[in-house]
């Protein structure tokens, strides 16, 4: 995010958390998002997304440089990586932290463009990558989820940036006025933490020696059982899909249908931020796919960063304004106290 949003006049202003220069390395970007990552091993959902005009720079924040033969990232040069790659490094590090064994990830990768959910690690009957068509579902808890959804086991980040390299090559790309690489989709990479969780649980011991009147009598003896159970987090990084001014793109055909679903979708996330921040009693979150996949991260279930891209350039100032005020109505909502999944408590003897 600039320093300057240009002839900005004094009545409209952005508060944000922190503001970065065009200057300013991937590095201290990165240097104030780390620590929210370490809410996962706490028992929090996180969500990170970028918003922006389209060729502000989301996907550079969220990824780093691409190569110009496919949508993969360069992890030639380290400090170029983005938030994404950097988080994953960040994620393995706490885990290793901890003791062997406590922890495993799981990784899914999908698009939403044209209001449609794709999943970008599905594989043919060859083992071959292939975008497959999801749907998005609210289960009895209230919660979104994706059915059939692939979920790849990694164990460190070296085989996560090869996973999400290699759906990154199925994401929809289309050059336009504005961005010669431009992503026609929202892209949302999810990490799933598993804890393993080692729970005593205190029960009566048997004494067949004991009568019923010394049972009575005396203190009740406890034994300790054992038991597992899993508590699953999930970090969810969105490289969002930019708005675009079709004047200014010159897109026409597949590729105006393409801007008409990004904005529509933008806008529908743009609803739903403002009715949570109103508290109204229904928050549209079916109008658009994205909305009701990221349902549990913008609903409240999650601590929840929004990285606003804004261009220097002059020319979009009525975009630039426009992704301020996103921002503003995102700082808007009053989230309460995020909820944290909580792990087993031992039962009490009776």
């Amino acid at each position: 995010v600039p320093s300057s949003t240009g002839n900005c006049t004094p009545q409209k202003q952005a508060r944000t958390l922190e503001v970065y220069n065009a200057s300013e390395s991937q590095d201290t970007v990165f240097a104030d998002v780390a620590p929210l990552l370490t809410s996962l091993l706490d028992g929090y959902n996180v969500c990170i997304m970028a918003y922006g005009q389209t060729g502000s720079g989301k996907t550079y924040t969220m990824l780093g440089p691409q190569l110009e033969e496919n949508f993969a990232f360069s992890i030639e040069d380290e400090s170029e990586l983005g938030i994404i790659p950097r988080a994953t490094q960040e994620v393995f590090r706490l885990i290793s932290e901890k003791p062997p064994g406590s922890y495993w990830v799981e990784v899914s990768v999908v698009e939403v463009y044209n209001n449609e959910i794709f999943d970008l690690l599905a594989k043919d009957s060859c083992g071959k990558l292939f975008g497959v068509k999801r749907d998005v579902i609210t289960t009895r808890e209230g919660k979104s989820d994706v059915p059939l959804l692939t979920y790849e086991t990694v164990e460190n980040a070296s085989e996560f940036l090869h996973l999400v390299n290699k759906g990154l090559q199925l994401r929809v790309r289309h050059p336009t006025l504005v961005h010669a690489h431009s992503s026609r989709s929202h892209l949302v990479v999810t990490l799933t933490i598993t804890t393993i969780v080692s729970c005593t649980f205190p029960q009566k011991m048997r004494d067949s020696k004991s009568t019923s009147s010394s049972r009575a009598s005396s203190p009740v003896q406890l034994e300790a059982t054992e038991k597992m159970k899993q508590v699953k987090t999930r970090l969810q990084l969105v490289d969002l899909a930019g708005s675009e001014c079709v004047g200014m793109s010159g897109v026409t055909g597949a590729a105006l249908r393409e801007t008409s679903f990004i904005n529509r979708s933008l806008s529908a996330l743009a609803d739903v931020l403002g009715a949570i921040a109103e508290q109204r009693p229904h928050i549209p979150y079916r109008n658009s796919k994205l909305t009701h996949l990221l349902q549990d991260s913008v609903g409240g279930d999650a601590k929840l960063l929004v990285m606003l891209c804004i261009s220097p350039d002059q020319r979009y100032l009525t975009e630039s304004m426009q992704s301020l005020g996103f921002g503003t109505r995102a700082r808007q909502v009053q989230r309460g106290q995020v909820k944290k999944k909580s792990f087993p408590v031992p039962s009490k003897a009776k």
